[in-house]
């Protein structure tokens, strides 16, 4: 067994996003007792003084003796767009209570309990289970039948002392790959009251829905370990929501769960193997309303969960969440819905027409694959800008960078492209280029272990290369990689449509990473269609507004049902002309 293993074992999370596979040389520790000779990947990951001082791949560490290592503290908290573009909708949540005082039984009224009160609450046609008349008895009498009846649509799911109509709660989760958001809902208002985000723990079995869908081909005990790390991540943001707004768990009765079809499936404990080849089948594109004790959240427990359908293995619940709180089906206008990420989906419609696809962007925006790429946590650089010829760095919280996330990896890009230092095939320019372009800048290209790199942030002075932050060419490929395909999806998509880029009226990005990504970045790399930067717009976290609209509003259910019916799906996969068209787009625009 790996150190790393053997860390996930005992719940001690160390980053990886390969899955501890050895290929992203993230999960870095350091031993500090016991001899570990280094790997031959360990040479590639660290520098001669960081092997000397026992810094190794955990994925790599494999001994039969005892050692004593550092793990850097893993980032639970990344940056997150909690909030995003939604629609008004008319408050009528399928959670519904009712305060009643009871006539009491007598031997001229012999009606059963349950019946009692199902007369006394007539505008609902009600089932009840035999969960929720077990305390029927006790209840009615201890509190003079004096009670509030709670029904989620038509179900029944039992009674409360006195009147408690005042409490009735539901919670909407944004089920991420990367980061799970859960937001808190007052149902008798429609107002949030609290809402957290956090990193999703099944991130030790890699970054991407690939690399987890490929531990459970691996590991029969895989998908039992997935399934309940996304139970306990859920766990926890309830928890946290509902201390935060003094809420008792047991007043929340309903769950809106909105995540791509890998993440669904691994919550459910649903093998998605299927999901992972081709030709790529869900095991559902639409799951009944589940009782919360199949998915192990501490609610009411006879509480509900809804779970928002998927269009296909690789556009999910969170994209049909997406497009309902953005109403593709209903503006008029033609606009591309795009939500970066590992996979990212894409929609193009005017309301009438619904087309959708998925592209394989990689790692590269969630900064993976990046040689100093870290997460949007504090001290990532997050902007990065060229004024008067300078360098202008921005990081998360203001605070000494220790890495890039994938926005400033864009605005990088970008900003190399734009004053000439990266050439349009996405290749460092030479030395002597470099001091006729920007001779301010010029410097900052340097070669690191055999390799072209531009420094964003030096270690302690100037030509200190020890510990700094820079930009490698293999970086500016994975970047060049990742917006290629998705430029291919949002293309193939126009042609399809029969339209220009020209008539696009709006484009929405959305997603925490679309959150934060600047437009204007987004359209010097050749990411989204070259379009004036007013009609680019973040629409932040979109899947979680779809999750909270289907709680607030029953009808709105209908309309994520609708929108499988409304959205055309087109698979990239099997296009002939793909790979032409992804080999145009690696080139920057000029």
């Amino acid at each position: 067994m790996s150190a790393f293993d053997a860390a996930s074992w005992n719940g001690i999370g160390i980053d990886s996003t390969c899955g501890g596979y050895g290929t992203c040389k993230k999960c870095r520790i350091k031993v500090t007792e016991g001899d570990v000779e280094p790997s031959k990947l360990d040479f590639r990951a660290f520098t001669a003084t960081e092997i000397k001082e026992g810094w190794r791949l955990a994925c790599l560490v494999r001994t039969a003796k005892d050692i004593s290592v550092d793990v850097p503290a893993l980032t639970t908290r990344p940056k997150a767009a909690t909030v995003g573009v939604g629609r008004q909708v008319i408050l009528r949540p399928a959670v519904q209570k009712r305060y009643i005082e009871l006539e009491e039984p007598s031997l001229s009224d012999q009606r059963t309990d349950i019946v009692r009160i199902f007369d006394a609450v007539d505008d609902i046609e009600a089932n009840a289970s035999l969960a929720s008349m077990r305390e029927l008895p006790r209840i009615l009498r201890a509190s003079n039948y004096k009670v509030t009846a709670v029904f989620v649509d038509q179900e029944f799911l039992g009674i409360e002392a006195g009147d408690t109509t005042g409490l009735r709660y539901g919670i909407a989760y944004d089920l991420g790959t990367t980061t799970v958001v859960a937001t808190l809902l007052d149902l008798n208002t429609g107002t949030p009251v609290a809402v957290k985000s956090m990193l999703n723990k099944q991130q030790p079995f890699g970054a991407d829905v690939i690399t987890r869908i490929s531990a459970t081909m691996l590991d029969p005990d895989a998908l039992a370990k997935l399934s309940g790390l996304a139970q306990e991540t859920l766990n926890q943001l309830t928890q946290e929501v509902c201390v935060e707004a003094g809420v008792n768990p047991h007043n929340v009765y309903e769950l809106a769960i909105a995540g791509n079809a890998t993440m669904t499936q691994l919550l459910l404990g649903i093998d998605p193997e299927p999901l992972g080849v081709a030709p790529f089948i869900m095991a559902s594109a639409y799951y009944p309303n589940i009782d919360v004790k199949e998915i192990g959240i501490a609610v009411h427990p006879l509480a509900k969960a809804v779970i928002l359908p998927s269009l296909g293995a690789y556009v999910g619940g969170d994209i049909i969440a997406g497009a309902l709180a953005s109403g593709m089906d209903r503006d008029k206008r033609l606009r591309l819905f795009i939500d970066v990420g590992t996979n990212c989906e894409i929609v193009l419609g005017d309301g009438d027409k619904i087309l959708a696809t998925a592209a394989p962007a990689g790692p590269a925006f969630e900064a993976a694959s990046i040689k100093c790429g870290v997460r949007a946590a504090s001290g990532a650089i997050e902007t990065i800008k060229v004024v008067d010829g300078e360098l202008e760095i921005g990081t998360i919280d203001d605070t000494p960078a220790v890495g890039i996330c994938g926005s400033g990896l864009v605005d990088a890009c970008a900003s190399l492209v734009q004053v000439g230092l990266l050439d349009h095939s996405g290749k460092f320019v030479s030395d002597e280029a470099a001091l006729t372009i920007s001779p301010k800048l010029a410097s900052r290209l340097v070669t690191r272990e055999g390799e072209r790199v531009f420094v964003l942030t030096w270690s302690k002075e100037v030509g200190d290369l020890s510990d700094c932050v820079f930009l490698t060419q293999r970086d500016v490929r994975e970047l060049q990689f990742a917006k290629a395909a998705i430029a291919t999806g949002w293309a193939l998509l126009l042609e399809e449509f029969g339209v220009q880029e020209s008539e696009i009226q709006q484009v929405l990005l959305a997603g925490s990473f679309g959150s934060y990504l600047s437009p204007s970045s987004a359209v010097k790399i050749g990411l989204v269609p070259k379009l004036s930067v007013m009609r680019i717009m973040s629409a932040g976290n979109v899947a979680g507004e779809g999750a909270k609209m289907v709680l607030l509003s029953a009808q709105e259910r209908n309309g994520a049902q609708s929108l499988l019916e409304a959205i055309d799906y087109i698979e990239l996969s099997d296009r002939e002309d793909f790979n032409d068209k992804f080999v145009e787009r690696l080139a920057f625009p000029a």
